[in-house]
């Protein structure tokens, strides 16, 4: 490893925060901060933490000693002084006088220590920043450390690698406890440049920021050194199928696994997203011959358990040729795997007094021998982390095979960790949207209603994946929604450029729940007269294509075993015909007819399939100059056409957005039209 630190870029720190007023040693405190934070090999996720000890102006101008500490489950990788809340530090340190001190009552006096009221709570490790005299201090989980400390003799490791260097803690649960043991150790022996924390990271300090940093540098790059000395081979190869099964075969597979019925809902699903990740360094972990023993062990580090859970799921091997018997394996896995959860949960819940309540017992990691691992979440953001996560568990547990045997905490100090209520506020406590867990793919997703549609969907909670022919149309829609959703580039008249888009959003998210088929155009012309080549181009788009991307929704569907809803744009062309629309309403009708075929023949597995209706939307079919010509021909303003309905009102396609979310959410309704026209009789269903 090496410093990251740059003297022009430090004195641009400097100089940038200075013009708010934020002094060199604040300022140099974020520029070194942040140098930790865009390391995964130190920190990932809210781990780790940096404090500058100071003095500042409390509200009422008197200068006072304070501990800038990093707020807890702050990115230390973009990190502004505000993320450095100031703590009253006298306050901090007559704390060690006490034989013990609660949870609460600790968070109670760092909120009325705080200089600014509304800072965010500062970190869980904040004592033991408080307790150490020093300057400046940095707190890592590098995974160097970690291999050399997850070791049943890790102490005896440190204890030769560094040669009085450094004072090693023994394994305490971050918080009181922890911070006056570390705090006695030091003061036994001052003159170290740090603290090793048995089975949970590093601690730094120094008389300035550089100082710090380049010791968590250098004590870090002494155990890589140490890793790649007298090695052993890891890890004898599994016997595994011949040949395994695609990624996007296994994905909806495990995720249906890994999805639980709502108890309480009828129809509904707790379903999962997925990050799927996979490299000669993965494969070599999950195919292992002893993954059962090693990888199912432990967290590296006590702050991954909130994310990953204590251990992960193990699959078999996906044969591509017996998918079935995968299916049932990782259903029965998932099984085992929650049972073992729940068991565990009611051991240490006893131990602690029965006061915990359990948390959903679904797991978020899972190894696939011969593929990969996935990471799962409720969001795509809530995947990639735990997927980070145990990318890390895989590099700091081969290590530390390589030169012993791997060792975690034990369980009841993972239980304690997992169900701290200082550790489980890193995640917040936001309510979860309606659709959260769910994937929803929009065709048509450049356009007008294609964009409104997944704006929609996104603000209610889904993962949304926008299918569009103009692959820049789609990709401006999905970037006006957020760095989560995907654009794929997909002409749903062929077939093949179908399912290999729905295999990009497999790949993506690891499955489908909603679709809203919703590319289309409309072709003119009086049916007596029509050429046939545009009658088939039509029935190619506003038919089939609808047709192709329910089949290739349902093959995921079916795979997941979770249920799921088709929904179809079809127009009141499909009930109302219009004159010289024939090329349009047609294929439309057999749309509208090919909802109620799906409603039909998918309703005992779960699949629901609705339709709108909806007229006069301005968007690609209803251009600026289609709306003139039309108007001029019925001899109406063109605000009197766009309104000209029952309730006299525009219909917009944020309208029809809602009417597709309504269908989306009603999980007992299926066959059904919903009418977004403002009131046309005529178009009217009976």
């Amino acid at each position: 490893m090496k410093s990251g630190w740059v003297d022009s870029e430090a004195q641009a720190a400097i100089d940038r925060y200075a013009r708010d007023g934020i002094s060199r040693d604040l300022a140099l405190r974020v520029y070194t901060t942040r140098l930790i934070g865009r390391d995964p090999k130190l920190v990932l996720h809210g781990g780790g933490n940096t404090s500058l000890k100071t003095t500042m102006p409390d509200l009422l101008g008197e200068e006072v000693a304070v501990l800038c500490v990093k707020g807890s489950g702050s990115d230390m990788a973009t990190i502004e002084p505000a993320g450095l809340p100031a703590v009253r530090l006298d306050r901090l340190r007559k704390l060690r006088a006490r034989a013990a001190l609660s949870d609460e009552d600790l968070l109670r006096i760092e909120r009325a220590s705080l200089l600014e009221p509304t800072a965010p709570n500062p970190s869980v490790e904040i004592l033991l920043h408080a307790f150490l005299p020093h300057k400046f201090i940095d707190h890592t989980h590098a995974n160097a450390i970690l291999s050399i400390v997850d070791q049943p003799d890790g102490e005896a490791i440190c204890a030769g690698l560094y040669d009085g260097r450094v004072s090693l803690v023994p394994y305490v649960m971050p918080g009181f406890g922890l911070a006056k043991t570390a705090a006695d150790i030091y003061d036994a022996k001052p003159e170290v440049e740090g603290l090793i924390l048995h089975k949970h990271g590093i601690f730094t300090f120094g008389a300035s920021a550089r100082e710090s940093y380049e010791r968590m540098v250098a004590l870090v790059t002494l155990a890589e050194e140490r890793l790649q000395k007298n090695r052993k081979a890891v890890f004898v190869t599994a016997q595994l199928p011949q040949a395994i099964a695609p990624m996007d075969a296994v994905a909806p597979i495990l995720r249906g696994a890994c999805s639980r019925k709502d108890e309480k809902i009828e129809g509904a699903c707790r379903r999962m997203i997925l990050e799927f990740r996979t490299s000669p360094a993965i494969l070599n972990f999950v195919n292992g011959a002893e993954l059962a023993r090693y990888g199912q062990a432990g967290v590296v580090t006590p702050d991954h358990t909130i994310r990953t859970k204590n251990w992960p799921l193990v699959t078999i091997a996906p044969a591509r040729d017996r998918m079935d018997d995968f299916k049932r394996a990782a259903h029965a896995a998932v099984t085992d795997f929650c049972e073992r959860y729940q068991a565990y949960f009611a051991r240490e819940n006893a131990r602690a007094g029965g006061i915990k309540r359990p948390l959903d017992p679904l797991p978020r990691v899972a190894l696939v021998p011969g593929l990969g691992l996935f990471g799962l979440g409720r969001s795509k953001e809530d995947a990639k982390i735990a997927a980070d996560l145990a990318q890390c568990a895989v590099e700091v547990i081969t290590d530390a095979e390589a030169i012993g045997r791997f060792e975690s905490i034990s369980e009841a100090q993972m239980f304690d960790m997992e169900y701290w209520p200082l550790e489980r506020a890193k995640l917040g406590s936001t309510t979860e949207k309606p659709l959260a867990g769910e994937i929803a793919v929009i065709t048509g997703g450049g356009g007008t209603i294609g964009r409104a549609t997944a704006k929609t969907f996104a603000a209610a909670g889904a993962e949304v994946a926008l299918l569009d022919c103009d692959e820049r149309a789609a990709a401006d829609a999905a970037k006006a929604i957020g760095t989560a959703a995907l654009a794929v580039k997909c002409d749903v008249t062929d077939g093949a450029c179908v399912r290999d888009a729905f295999a990009r959003v497999v790949a993506a998210f690891g499955g489908v729940d909603i679709v809203v088929s919703n590319a289309g155009a409309a072709w003119q012309g009086r049916i007596g007269e029509v050429d046939e080549g545009v009658l088939r181009q039509s029935f190619e788009l506003n038919f089939y294509g609808h047709q192709r991307v329910a089949q290739a929704a349902v093959k995921i569907m079916l795979a997941q075993g979770t249920g799921g809803c088709l929904l179809f744009n079809v127009s009141k062309q499909a009930v109302n015909p219009g004159p010289n629309f024939g090329p349009y309403g047609l294929p439309k009708a057999a749309t509208l007819f090919l909802v109620r075929q799906y409603a039909l023949d998918y309703g005992a597995d779960g699949i629901r399939a609705n339709a709108v209706n909806a007229d006069r939307i301005r968007s690609g079919l209803l251009s600026d100059a289609f709306i003139a010509e039309r108007s001029k021909a019925r001899g109406v303003s063109e605000k009197d056409y766009l309104s000209g309905n029952l309730l006299g009102r525009e219909v917009t396609a944020d309208d029809v957005a809602q009417a597709f979310l309504h269908q989306a959410l009603e999980l007992k309704t299926t066959g059904d039209v919903t009418t977004v026209d403002g009131g046309n009789i005529a178009a009217a269903l009976r």
